[in-house]
């Protein structure tokens, strides 16, 4: 993984001193929080419900043990002993005292960690596939590229101001874990006819208060064309994109309003007057950091003890068939590390259980940690052989929850318990979700299923997203629940469609148990998903079930 140059290092620590200075000013009275607010939000300080809350990028979703570690440290002195990973592979502290922020900072930047550029109408975290570099489905590890655009994202003095905040994701794999059709501008790695490794460019992606699938403006681009042909598109969104209201000011407005074609061909144009400026020194930058993500040297031992520990543990076997995927590298695994325990809060995780993870990364990961926008921790590198000990570590930690991809592995946003914004709560909604068929004993039974809440329009929680997606809102003064159906993250991304009214707090869990239980008895088989079956049979039998109305007879 990439670590950080003497360059880098100065960056930060100036970074840290300067926000130290403004802190300064605004306890003793010479900032007012007006004034303060640009400051704190280019240092990823926000103010949210009840406390000040700080964000802090975790570039492509990538750590060491001793990035988690300090982490942990940071959460213990200054926060109250937990973090919550987000949807964006950051972290964020909920509890944290103002006049102790920039000694935060300074920690992070300790360990080659910061906040830039985790809020503010700039380029933020470049998120990635969190399985890159390790995948089996992996044309090639995409996180050189995403360092790439970092370092030259970071302090861009042309887009510091866009229109709107501007997200990027990046993936290596024909299938697509990042999400790419819902950013701004979403990358996948693809060949052309020769078989070179190219990108695929969407632009226009976004959720929301208006959800948008990305657009194709580029089906192969190749990678030395890159970054200018980036260059290009942040360019003209930059003039096109409209300031006068921040709702129709992302790009996906501005591709929308004016045409993917016409916007086509002012990024075209900007991309011939920008390329003979690129000397070639980006392709050299890239050479150097792709050294930094050599995979690790894999060992060749015998899986003989795994294998028996799935034949002699059933529980054991559960976690296996749930939380592995498959690794490039014969004899190794990925792991997924569930922070989805039923009933406790998606995303946290206590110092503790960070340290945890962190010790097995060092122990028997390669020394690496991805965080996954679907709010989970990742060993990226793990041989079969070391997985019982794994398995017995993470148990020990509460950690080892079996449940990745299924019903209760529930992606939320904080909600009205944390968020300014948020106009319902998110996390009570989860946990009751995932209790409520964790009594039923029928997660396996179900098999894959998505579900995305957000606490408001902006949607947060991926709710567009999601085969069962929950948006909360405000009615009068009373919290409800409206429901959409069939929507994908994945390469076949869709936006899910609403049902109808919203339901109230308290009914909200037996809608969703309704809707769920009814798709056993519709899907076709066992091995037909809950998606699916959505999309062979339509919305109405599921709009049926979940207003408790006469089945249809499309069933």
């Amino acid at each position: 993984m990439y670590s950080y140059s003497e360059f880098d290092d100065a960056f930060l620590r100036e970074r840290v001193a300067q926000f130290r200075a403004q802190v300064g000013r605004r306890i003793d009275g010479s900032l007012t929080e007006e004034e303060f607010r640009p400051l704190r939000l280019m240092n990823g300080l926000y103010l949210q419900l009840h406390a000040y809350m700080l964000r802090v990028a975790i570039p492509y979703g990538t750590l060491s043990a001793t990035q988690m570690r300090q982490l942990a440290m940071i959460a213990d002195r200054w926060d109250k002993g937990y973090g919550h990973f987000t949807t964006r592979q950051n972290i964020q502290f909920n509890w944290p005292q103002l006049r102790d922020v920039p000694d935060m900072l300074q920690a992070l930047a300790d360990v080659g960690m910061h906040a830039i550029q985790t809020s503010g109408n700039t380029i933020r975290n470049v998120t990635a596939d969190h399985f890159a570099g390790a995948a089996a489905d992996e044309i090639e590890d995409p996180r050189p590229v995403a360092e790439l655009l970092r370092q030259w994202s970071t302090d861009h003095p042309e887009f510091q101001f866009l229109p709107r905040k501007f997200k990027i994701a990046i993936t290596g794999a024909p299938n697509d874990r990042a999400v790419t059709r819902a950013h701004d501008i979403g990358l996948r790695m693809v060949r052309n006819d020769r078989g070179e490794p190219g990108f695929e460019v969407i632009v226009g992606g976004g959720l929301g208060r208006t959800p948008m699938i990305g657009q194709t403006i580029r089906d192969f681009l190749p990678k030395a064309e890159l970054l200018p042909y980036l260059e290009a598109i942040l360019s003209a969104y930059n003039l096109m994109g409209r300031r006068d209201n921040k709702y129709k000011a992302r790009i996906k407005i501005t591709v929308f309003e004016n045409g993917l074609d016409a916007f086509k061909g002012e990024v075209d144009d900007t991309y011939a007057r920008l390329r003979p400026g690129f000397s070639g020194f980006d392709q050299e930058m890239l050479s150097e950091i792709a050294g930094h993500f050599a995979p690790p040297v894999f060992r060749v031992a015998p899986t003989d003890g795994y294998d028996a520990a799935r034949r002699a543990d059933p529980v054991f076997r559960s976690w296996t068939d749930t939380n592995l995927a498959a690794h490039k590298a014969d004899g190794y695994a990925i792991v997924s590390i569930s922070l989805k325990k039923q009933g406790a809060t998606p995303g946290d995780a206590t110092s503790d259980q960070m340290r945890v993870m962190a010790d097995l990364a060092e122990r028997y990961g390669h020394d690496e940690l991805r965080i996954s926008h679907e709010q989970n921790v990742i060993l990226p590198h793990v041989h079969k052989s070391d997985l019982p000990a794994i398995y017995a570590a993470l148990l020990g930690a509460d950690l080892a929850t079996a449940n990745i991809g299924l019903i209760s592995d529930i992606i939320a946003c904080p909600g009205m318990d944390y968020c300014s914004l948020a106009t319902a709560r998110s996390i009570p909604i989860a946990q009751d979700i995932a209790t409520r068929f964790d009594e039923l004993g029928l997660e396996q039974a179900i098999g894959p299923l998505k579900i995305k809440i957000s606490g408001c329009i902006n949607a947060c929680g991926h709710h567009h997203v999601g085969h069962i997606g929950i948006l909360g809102l405000d009615r009068a003064g009373v919290e409800n629940y409206q429901i959409t159906l069939g929507g994908d993250h994945t390469e076949t991304a869709a936006i899910g469609e609403k049902t109808g009214p919203g339901f109230a707090a308290d009914a909200i869990v037996p809608a969703i148990e309704r809707l769920v239980t009814g798709y056993l008895d519709l899907r076709a088989g066992p091995d037909e998903t809950f998606l699916e079956t959505y999309r062979r049979l339509g919305a109405a039998p599921f709009k049926a079930m979940l207003y408790d109305t006469e089945a249809s007879d499309a069933a």
